[in-house]
């Protein structure tokens, strides 16, 4: 269900704005904006009475901490939801500003869905009196490993065998760069090979190896819906690239849906 809370962000003119594809209206938000100003944020507060407030740990005038610690500090201001983002993911930073009231502490980059799904989350449960902890919203590497060990679990990679790791190596590295799928036994298998201290074609071997492992005690529903063509046209298991191509193609364009 749709709140329509209300959420004032900071930031400067002529940068991409969190809202350029009207993400916020759909997700339930009514925004608000102000300049990547504390002070500026400070009076946006006491204009709008936001549910919540989006802004850079770093800015002009007060910064984030010191716009939060004023705002706290003041008997006729409704204490919003603060998400303070940060280009740093700095363990002492990010104490501090949550220790000064930050519901959420974002290290950029960031995928605006998630990270409004999550104040959505948090402001229905205040809504609700349920409790709700804040905490650090990952970074997108830090998500993308997550999601590729979430599908490998899924397909049935065991976690113990070399190969679950090369393979999700592999996949985060042809995600960020699409064009090194086309070089797997020059690029691909080297570059991996660095990472583990190892030799590329142990790193081949071990990827094949892991793929059959899966291919033969995996669960068909999951291998169909991410290999449906290899096994309704009796093709075989996919090959090393097919297996890595295919699942680095979702997960960007799971990302391009989620920018």
């Amino acid at each position: 269900m749709k709140n329509n809370f209300k959420v004032l962000i900071a930031e400067d003119t002529g940068t991409a704005r969190l809202n350029n594809d009207g993400l916020l209206e759909k997700k339930g938000f009514r925004p608000f904006f102000c300049e990547k100003n504390g002070d500026s944020v400070i009076k946006g507060i006491e204009k709008t009475e936001p549910d919540a407030v989006i802004m850079d740990v770093f800015m002009s005038g007060l910064d984030a901490i010191g716009v939060m610690r004023s705002v706290s500090s003041r008997k006729d201001l409704k204490i919003p939801v603060f998400v303070v983002i940060s280009g740093f993911n700095n363990s002492e930073l990010e104490k501090e500003a949550m220790s000064a009231g930050a519901a959420y502490y974002v290290i950029k980059p960031y995928h605006k869905e998630y990270l409004l799904d999550r104040i959505s989350e948090f402001l229905n449960s205040r809504m609700e009196d349920v409790p709700h902890t804040g905490g650090k919203i990952l970074n997108f590497d830090d998500e993308m490993e997550m999601t590729v060990t979430s599908i490998l679990h899924q397909i049935g990679v065991p976690a113990h065998i070399k190969g679950y790791h090369y393979l999700r190596t592999s996949i985060i590295m042809s995600v960020k760069r699409p064009d090194i799928i086309n070089a797997v036994t020059k690029q691909l298998y080297p570059s991996v090979a660095v990472q583990y201290s190892t030799t590329p074609s142990r790193v081949e071997r071990a990827i094949r190896h892991a793929i059959e492992v899966a291919w033969d005690r995996g669960d068909v529903d999951v291998l169909d819906s991410y290999f449906g063509y290899t096994i309704h046209n009796s093709r075989g298991k996919p090959t090393n690239s097919e297996f890595i191509a295919m699942i680095a193609d979702r997960m960007r364009l799971k990302n391009k849906l989620a920018a």
